[in-house]
Parts: structure tokens; C-alpha cells; sequence
């Protein structure tokens, strides 16, 4: 993972950092009386599909905007990504491909969780694209063909490997010795789901290629949708008819343990509520997990783990002043986070301290909490002020 010192090779052309210009917290529409602001940058989630669009020039790339645009907003990020040009676009659930349907009128909107059995006619009515994940959903869609009397469009998703949703080895032969189940289908995509993208050298990529273009070999002719964010980087051969970038579309790095290409696209500011006098031997939180090892001065910011910020954080990680750290202490509670600022005598009630920003991008907070940049941002509550740049 690279350090948040780390240059971006794609950095912003804004001031401050690189990265959002500092506002305010509360203020008539922008949260009053919120302890905490999230920023969100859709200049540079429009930049980071600019860039990964020309790193997959054998085809488009879609957007990927399931989970609210992973935390941040469907509406706002596909309006921003449909302006820039994106045409594809995938959810994960038919709800959400509703919830943005009228931003996205020419598009192809396609649902990754494929299609739930009597849900046929709400697909065929908002021109949303099922991912068609088994045989009784191909079945299924074909009979809705039929009755219509008219060609469905849909994608087939092939399992390579995950072994969660697609067509299993087992119905994947009964397809390819049977393609009139495909009878009514206009069929754009075949795909299938990398399992390990993020580890270059993790040898199922390439059994996962291989099975894949076994799969496509067998079916009718149809164009291939293959690489995820991390896999538009594991070069030519992976290279398909259209990419599916998710998570470095929000910044989160899809090459690990190299310099993060992807721009910055949040920032969470706190403001701290109150700085309290804490004297040698005090303990601070629930449970009395951390005990003062001198003269202390403990800051309390109004984020907890009912915003998203992990419980896992207790005792890990740190906030940013000025660039420069200051410790996370005790237990993160459901509202409450507390933080060493004995070092740090110029921050005071009504500082902001930075919880994710260019000091501390999403995965070095995942790294402190055990978990992933994905699970940081799409945790992200609806208790922070939002405030977005592009929109």
C-alpha cells in the first residue's frame, strides 16, 4: 500500500492538497448543527474514468455505482459519470437501477444480482438490463421474450471461479450444447467475475482467463465484458469489449502495494466537540481500554460507528491536523471518537480534524481497522453534512 505521502500520478489541478478546497461545517442546506462534513469530489470520480477509460482502449468502460455509488451518492455520481460520456452502467440490485433510471436515459443500465423470478415486466418496462446468472433466469427471460413477441436485451454472467452468482460448469456445458435457450435474447455481454484481480501474481487470473474464453468459445458470438477495476491493469490479455471498474472510479487504490494512480475523491472532516484535561492514570471510553500515560489532553469528535467508523479503529489509526497525526484512543463508540491531542496544544473545540483525506486515504483507514477501502466507504453514514464538487 503506498503512503499517504505518496505523489498521485494523476493528481488534481485544484489547490488545497490536491484535493477539496476546505468549507465550512454547517450553514443554511449544508448541515446545521452536524458535527461532521463528507466532501466528495465528482470532478475527480469524472477524472479517474477518464483515466481508466484510456488504460482499456479494446472497449468502453462502464460505471459501476451499486451500494449508492459505493457510499457516496448513485444519483450524483452517474449524473456526473453520464456526463462525461460513460454509456454502461451497473447495480447490483433492480431497485437501485430504478433509482437513477431517469438520469441515464440512453444508457445501458444493467442489474449485477441478475433477475429475481416475477420481476420480468419491471425490467421490460424501464429498459433495465437483467445479468442473467442461471439457467432459470435465461429460461425465465426468453419465456418473457416469447410472450412479448419481441427480442429481450441481457447479459450472461459466467462463474470462472467465485463460485457466488453465473452459470456453474454444469449449466454452462447444458448452454453451450443447447443455444436455442437463448431464443429471444439480444445477448450484448458476456461475463464473468475476477476473484484476485489485486494480486497480479496470484496464478487464478490466469485460470480465470482461460476459463473464461473456454466459456465464450462454446456460446454464440457475443461480445466479452472481463476486467474489474485492478484487472483493466493486469495488461492486454485481459483485456475486453467493456470494463467494469467499481471501487478506483472512488479512489480506493486497485494496484496495492504500488503508488495509488487514482485521484482523490473524499474527504471527512470532524469537528471536535470538546478537549478534556486528562490526568495521569485516567482511563478514556468504554471498558477503560486506553489509561493515560501522563498529563494528557483527549479531543472528542461526534463520529462513531453509527456513521461507519468502525469499531474495529479502537485504539488504531489517526486523524490529521496540518498533515500530521494524532492518535486514536479507547473504544470508538456509537456516536463518540476520542483523540490524543496532548502534542497538539493549537487544536481546540471547533477544530476540524481530518478522518479520510489526502493525509489518510480510505485504505490506509482500512488498513487501521481491519478491513478493506470498499467496507470504509460504502459504511459511510447519512449523519454528515454532504458537500460535492462537480455536481
Amino acid at each position: 500500500m503506498s503512503s499517504p505521502g505518496t505523489p498521485s500520478p494523476n493528481p488534481l489541478p485544484q489547490g488545497g492538497e490536491g484535493f477539496l478546497l476546505p468549507l465550512p461545517l454547517g450553514g443554511e442546506g449544508r448541515g446545521e448543527g452536524v458535527a461532521a462534513r463528507l466532501e466528495i469530489d465528482l470532478d475527480a470520480i469524472a477524472a479517474n474514468w477518464r483515466f481508466l477509460r484510456d488504460r482499456h482502449p479494446s472497449g468502453p468502460v462502464a460505471g459501476v455505482v451499486k451500494a449508492d455509488g459505493y457510499g457516496l451518492g448513485a444519483r450524483e455520481v452517474a449524473a456526473r459519470l453520464y456526463r462525461e460520456g460513460c454509456r454502461h452502467f451497473f447495480v447490483a440490485h433492480f431497485a437501485e437501477a430504478r433509482a437513477i433510471r431517469d438520469l441515464l436515459p440512453d444508457a445501458m443500465l444493467a442489474v449485477l444480482n441478475g433477475l429475481i423470478p416475477g420481476s420480468e415486466a419491471e425490467y421490460t418496462a424501464t429498459g433495465i438490463l437483467p445479468v442473467l446468472g442461471s439457467l432459470g433466469e435465461v429460461d425465465a427471460w426468453s419465456a418473457a421474450a416469447r410472450r412479448l413477441g419481441r427480442k429481450l436485451p441481457g447479459l450472461l454472467h459466467v462463474d470462472t471461479g467465485m463460485s457466488r452468482l453465473g452459470l456453474d460448469p454444469r449449466e454452462l456445458a447444458i448452454l453451450q450444447a443447447d443455444h436455442a435457450r437463448l431464443d429471444g435474447i439480444d445477448l450484448r455481454y458476456v461475463m464473468t467475475h475476477l476473484v484476485s484481480s489485486e494480486v497480479p501474481d496470484d496464478p487464478m487470473n490466469e485460470r480465470q482467463r482461460r476459463r473464461f474464453a473456454d466459456a465464450r468459445a462454446g456460446l454464440p458470438p457475443t461480445p466479452s465484458s472481463l476486467a474489474n477495476s485492478s484487472g483493466i491493469f493486469l495488461g492486454e490479455d485481459f483485456a475486453s469489449d467493456l470494463a467494469r471498474p467499481g471501487a478506483a472510479l472512488y479512489g480506493i487504490n486497485p494496484t496495492p502495494d504500488r503508488p495509488n494512480p487514482m485521484r482523490p475523491v473524499v474527504r471527512l472532516l470532524a469537528r471536535v466537540l470538546q478537549v478534556r484535561d486528562v490526568a495521569t492514570g485516567e482511563t478514556v471510553g468504554y471498558n477503560a481500554t486506553w489509561r493515560a500515560p501522563g498529563p494528557s489532553r483527549i479531543a472528542t469528535v461526534g463520529v462513531g460507528y453509527a456513521d461507519g467508523w468502525h469499531r474495529s479503529h479502537s485504539g488504531r489509526g489517526a486523524a490529521f491536523f496540518d498533515g500530521r497525526p494524532v492518535p486514536l484512543v479507547g473504544r470508538v463508540s456509537m456516536d463518540l471518537t476520542t483523540y490524543d491531542v496532548t502534542a497538539r496544544p493549537e487544536i481546540g473545540v471547533g477544530t476540524q480534524l481530518e478522518l479520510i483525506g489526502p493525509s489518510v486515504p480510505p485504505d490506509q483507514v482500512a488498513e487501521a481497522a481491519g478491513t478493506n477501502g470498499y467496507e470504509v466507504l460504502t459504511s459511510l453514514g447519512r449523519r454528515f453534512a454532504r458537500a460535492y464538487r462537480g455536481a
